[in-house]
């Protein structure tokens, strides 16, 4: 997902939380009724809870399953959880297990399983990054002090027996159930906490598969999970990730059928690759957004102060998505007119503050001249991305446009790999703009607004890669969590997103659709709610 940073590719490069890298192949040893898929190398080891960019989303999420799950279509359905059942004002849950779940060492999946896991991941000591996705669990707070040890527990989760467990949260909450099914909330094995650096190497899991080797830089090689005790078994024996560091030869590879699917496509492909005879296509509406951030502090940028605001603003109006769209992604994508997607419950094309997203150069040089007023900056606006994710032509035409139509200097930053990328993100180590994105890790507005932009996210403690902090925008996202009726829910969506437009910690550029591709010969190929291929459907 979510917490889904990201990736900006002519498609979406998706799995949820930051959008990885799209990226010469590595060898796979994959024969019979396994599936090849196209990936980039992990940012990080395969720990759930410190997985948010899709290299290390795809695979997680396909070797560990969750108190519930998402069907292809973002529908919640009971996994590992035989109920999930909240009080009357939704501030504490009791969450029952099904029996007969076991990880893949042999030993049973327990309530412990799941508290000891989120309580490691909340814990500040561990620096895991979805932390923030448990700060509504009492204790929470009590887990970000100094001095912690790492195996604190957050005080808000109860073993009642080993297939039972509350949950107390500090305010009501009516997405906890649906936002459980996220990787970050996946059970742990004792086995982890002996030694979560070489369980990272080779993860444990309770998934549909399990994993045999990870060659890095090279490949991921996943095989069936026959003690996999969920209700949709995988079709296949295995799904081998391949590593690469560029779009164009991954799919050159499914093109000869040397790679079974890919769940984006090379812009110079987007013209034709729904005509193309050497592939199954695919192509419809999909959940990613693609924007770039401006850290909230930056100087002459603050979201906080007037002149910040402006500038934002003027830069948001000198882009022209329409032209990005069609121009370069080839009708590949929707402009974007907030911070969700269409297929999200509240999309929105009407928002107050909208007016930002739309290309203006007149006003976008008055809004400058008013930021000039107030302070002169007279730097070099830079856009840092990842080379090995096809991004290159995107930030060229915003480049270009901003030049022209603000009359600034402006230049892209290219960086070789996603990984480097997304390192000085985490590490807060560039000093301009960023390319981000968001592929939802659960089916609600609140995974796009809460996990990017609340005060909780920031700080490394989550996908608030910015470190934007709006004390109203905390407020609302409050409000929309304890709401149970949807429609005040969206509206109060609404009204933070109508903030966020107006302060642009980040600026929305498009929604990529969920397209890719399959090699011919390849069975039972489609894309889920989450832009993602349906690796357990697919056989050959």
């Amino acid at each position: 997902m979510k917490k889904k940073a990201i990736a900006v590719v002519a498609g979406a490069c998706a799995l949820g939380m930051l959008l990885a890298g799209c990226g010469g192949s590595g060898d796979s040893n994959a024969s019979g009724n396994v599936i090849t898929a196209f990936n980039s190398e992990p940012q990080n080891a395969l720990i759930p809870g410190d997985t948010n960019e899709t290299g290390g989303g795809k695979v997680g999420q396909l070797l560990f399953a969750n108190l519930v799950r998402y069907d292809s279509k973002g529908d919640t359905k009971m996994e590992v959880a035989d109920s999930i059942e909240p009080n009357k004002d939704a501030t504490q849950y009791t969450v029952k297990l099904k029996d007969g779940w076991k990880f893949t060492d042999g030993t049973p999946v327990t309530a412990e399983s799941f508290t000891k896991s989120w309580s490691y991941t909340a814990n500040a000591k561990n620096a895991q990054k979805c932390s923030s996705f448990f700060s509504m669990i009492k204790g929470y707070d009590d887990l970000q002090k100094d001095g912690l040890k790492g195996d604190e527990q957050l005080s808000g989760l109860k073993v009642v027996d080993d297939k039972t467990f509350t949950v107390d949260l500090t305010q009501p909450d009516s997405v906890f159930p649906t936002k459980v099914g996220y990787l970050a909330f996946a059970p742990l094995p004792e086995s982890f906490y002996k030694d979560p650096k070489a369980f990272g190497e080779k993860p444990v899991g309770n998934g549909m598969y399990k994993l045999d080797k990870w060659d890095h830089n090279s490949q991921i090689v996943l095989t069936k999970n026959a003690d996999y005790k969920g209700d949709e078994k995988p079709k296949n024996d295995g799904v081998t990730f391949k590593i690469y560091t560029s779009s164009d030869s991954a799919y050159a590879d499914v093109q000869a059928g040397n790679l079974d699917v890919m769940d984006t496509v090379p812009a110079s492909d987007t013209k034709t690759f729904e005509k193309d005879p050497s592939v199954e296509a695919y192509n419809k509406a999909g959940s990613v957004i693609q924007t770039f951030t401006i850290p909230a502090g930056m100087k002459h940028w603050e979201t906080n102060t007037k002149e910040g605001q402006l500038r934002r603003q003027a830069l948001s109006m000198a882009i022209d998505r329409e032209q990005i769209v069609s121009k370069v992604l080839n009708g590949v994508g929707t402009p974007a007119t907030d911070f969700t997607a269409p297929v999200i419950p509240g999309y929105s094309k009407d928002l107050k503050n909208g007016k930002y997203l739309k290309a203006n150069p007149t006003e976008a040089k008055k809004l400058w001249a008013q930021a000039e007023a107030i302070s002169t900056w007279d730097g070099t606006l830079t856009f840092s991305f990842n080379a090995d994710g096809g991004a290159q032509p995107i930030y060229d035409a915003i480049v270009n446009q901003v030049k022209n139509n603000l009359g600034i200097k402006a230049a892209t930053n290219p960086m070789p790999t996603f990984q480097e990328f997304r390192n000085a993100v985490s590490e807060r180590k560039i000093d301009g703009a960023f390319r981000t994105g968001w592929q939802p890790d659960y089916p609600s507005a609140e995974n796009y607004l809460y996990q990017l932009y609340d005060s909780d996210a920031a700080d490394g403690h989550g996908s608030n890669d910015g470190d934007y902090k709006n004390a109203d925008v905390d407020e609302l996202l409050s409000k929309a969590a304890a709401a149970t009726d949807s429609d005040e829910q969206i509206d109060l969506y609404h009204q933070t997103e109508e903030i966020l437009l107006e302060q642009l910690p980040a600026i929305p550029l498009y929604y990529s659709n969920a397209n890719g591709v399959a090699a011919k010969g390849v069975k039972g190929f489609e894309m889920d709610w989450q832009n993602q291929p349906i690796y357990a459907n697919m056989t050959k």
